[in-house]
């Protein structure tokens, strides 16, 4: 009787198991992460009963636990998260007592990658200001928009690089051998070397070719042209791009202070000289905040328009810290991060990261494929964050020694494309790619905890009982919800493209771009499955399969990406109308075969007796706009866009 019982019971779990296996193959992968989930946001709470409640609190509580653990690691530097703590209390008593900052004020951050980017940052924190990162490539009209939308009245600028002089040199030392290098130059610049060197080796080779008659009239060489001589043009100092605005900064009284012992004139104020006399222990009081508050500002384009001034709430924050330990990493782990701290890949994902772990940072200037591999080995890197262009990179770059004796056993982030994915996996080692997805503006997240190539994350039941979205149908035309005669919405079947929304929720937070209700309110949908719903419109088309992977499918609007940034074509039309020649222009992004993203593609239609003026596009563009936003393509067009059929 027992033995048929055992037998029957043991009959009944094997066949539930095989169900499971070919049904629901990752089950115990969605509840183990479910779980690990709702730990972090146990501990949170149990954190923030302790009163470490904030990004800044999270900090301190590691400055006062791990006083002497290395943080950031940049070049030959190593600072311990006292050492941070310290020298932050100096910016933050230099802040205060020379410009007279306090709680809710607005201060726009300038800054390349280094340690006092994160110094002035906690600096600030520690008085209650407000940051708003602005992008380092942006220049003229573009800075004085985000400075506007933002409404910041005082302006943090970094000191910067400046390689003008080498150039020359190297210019001029070049120009003597252009005979024996005309060939040289012919063969690279037509070679996929010619994309991915570094900008002041392309342009030097670009001019070289130029002196030595090389054709570089031809169609591709001056496709090529306006991106290396952008990217070229970021060797000049910060202060030089706000030297130009000026005038305006001045009109709308912006303080404007720059991370150097000196200053340039007398338009700007010399920071560094006040820090080293200021005081490095802890201030005596702390603002209090309200957690469901403004953090701080990241510009993104989202899907329209000119870019905008996301709100980011202190929850977000300290909810985005959480996205290394979702990966798997711990506080044993060294964690690699290439990318620009102005975006929150680098800021909240990656700094923050290391931050909840009690982890130190190995913090890159900027991204190199040719010492990435170095600097793994050099620091016993264990950890990388990447986005998508940056492993195209790496296994487009030849082969160097140290990518296989690196340690690297993690790598996180987005933007991977399945090709360069197997092709990374395969090449350096069988790393483990934690591939995520995000926004800046909201909370709605995923992450392909599994080792499925290609996917940004799961929708499982867990999944969306942790995380709660939609796809919904859309129309093919306009790209908006498709609704029933009732005016609800229709969810797009699995298989089907679909724009991602999630419901407005206190965990899910839209805060609003700053300045620009219109644009808020277009993020937000209503009445979409029932009366008086709130739901946030990503602008994000994914596709759900019937395994429940989720992947990314496209992006809706007139933005699109390239060289890891987000471009409005908006913004590059009205550069390019202010030509004279130009009648009507029209821009968009175009795929190119082994490249992530879109290219720029600028339609235009020339003014009657007008010619194309190639040397004064090029002068306009430098002047406004940032080398990823210039158009790659010129479509030359005989008639009026709007009249045209294609």
């Amino acid at each position: 009787m027992w033995s048929v019982a055992v037998t029957t019971v043991l009959a009944g779990l094997l066949a539930l198991y095989l169900y499971q296996r070919m049904s629901h193959p990752f089950f115990w992968a969605d509840l183990m992460y479910y779980l690990k989930l709702w730990s972090y946001r146990h501990t949170l709470q149990t954190r923030m009963q302790k009163g470490i409640i904030t990004f800044l609190d999270c900090f301190l509580h590691q400055a006062r636990t791990k006083p002497n653990k290395p943080f950031i690691i940049f070049e030959e530097q190593t600072l311990t998260y006292q050492d941070v703590d310290r020298r932050s209390n100096q910016f933050a008593n230099a802040f205060r007592a020379e410009a007279s900052l306090k709680k809710g004020d607005i201060v726009a951050q300038l800054m390349c990658n280094e340690p006092d980017f994160l110094c002035v940052w906690l600096g600030l924190c520690k008085l209650g200001c407000e940051v708003a990162f602005v992008n380092v490539n942006i220049k003229g009209k573009s800075l004085l928009h985000s400075l506007h939308s933002c409404g910041a009245k005082t302006l943090v600028v970094g000191a910067g690089i400046a390689l003008l002089c080498f150039y020359v040199c190297c210019v001029i030392m070049l120009t003597t051998l252009s005979v024996l290098l005309t060939v040289i130059c012919e063969t690279f610049l037509r070679s996929k070397l010619f994309l991915t060197a570094q900008p002041i080796l392309a342009y030097m080779v670009l001019r070289l070719a130029m002196y030595t008659r090389v054709n570089t009239h031809s169609s591709y060489v001056m496709i090529m042209e306006s991106f290396i001589l952008t990217a070229a043009s970021h060797i000049y100092y910060l202060v030089h791009f706000v030297e130009e605005v000026l005038p305006d900064l001045r009109k709308d009284n912006v303080a404007t202070w720059v991370v150097d012992y000196t200053s340039p004139s007398e338009d700007f104020n010399s920071l560094l000289d006040k820090v080293e006399r200021m005081s490095g222990e802890t201030l005596s009081e702390l603002p209090k905040v309200d957690i469901m508050s403004n953090f701080l500002f990241i510009f993104t384009s989202g899907t329209t328009g000119l870019s905008k001034a996301a709100r980011i709430g202190h929850l977000k924050a300290i909810m985005s810290m959480a996205f290394l330990q979702m990966c798997g990493a711990t506080s044993d782990d060294i964690i690699y991060s290439p990318l620009p701290l102005y975006h929150m890949s680098a800021s909240l994902l990656g700094i923050g990261g290391c931050i909840q772990l009690g982890a130190t940072c190995v913090l890159k200037k900027k991204f190199s494929a040719s010492q990435f591999w170095k600097d793994c080995v050099k620091h016993n890197v264990s950890v990388v964050q990447y986005i998508g262009e940056l492993c195209r990179y790496l296994v487009n770059h030849p082969v160097v020694p140290e990518e296989k004796t690196h340690s690297v056993w993690l790598a996180a982030g987005s933007g991977l494309k399945s090709d360069v994915w197997k092709a990374f996996v395969k090449r350096f080692g069988g790393i483990r790619v934690r591939e995520g997805y995000g926004l800046t503006e909201a909370s709605i997240g995923f992450l392909n905890y599994t080792d499925v190539v290609g996917p940004i994350g799961r929708a499982s039941f867990f999944n969306k009982l942790s995380m709660p979205f939609e796809l919904l149908r859309y129309d093919l035309e306009t790209y908006e919800p498709v609704r029933t005669d009732s005016g609800r919405c229709i969810r797009a079947q699995k298989g089907e493209p679909g724009i991602l929304v999630a419901p407005m929720t206190a965990v899910n937070q839209f805060l609003g771009y700053a300045g620009n209700k219109c644009e808020s309110e277009k993020k937000l949908l209503k009445n979409v499955f029932k009366t008086g719903d709130i739901y946030f419109n990503t602008g994000d088309l994914l596709v759900h399969d019937h395994k429940d992977f989720l992947y990314f499918h496209d992006r809706i609007g007139d933005t699109f990406r390239w060289k890891g940034e987000n471009v409005s074509t908006t913004e590059v039309s009205e550069v390019l109308g202010l030509l004279d020649f130009i009648q009507e222009t029209s821009v968009y992004g175009v795929t190119i075969p082994g490249y992530e993203g879109r290219a720029g593609m600028a339609a235009i239609v020339l003014k009657q007796d007008y010619k194309l003026n190639g040397e004064e596009l090029y002068n306009h563009l430098l002047k406004t706009l940032p080398a990823y936003a210039w158009p790659w393509f010129l479509r030359i067009r005989s008639i009026p866009i709007s009249d045209s059929q294609t």
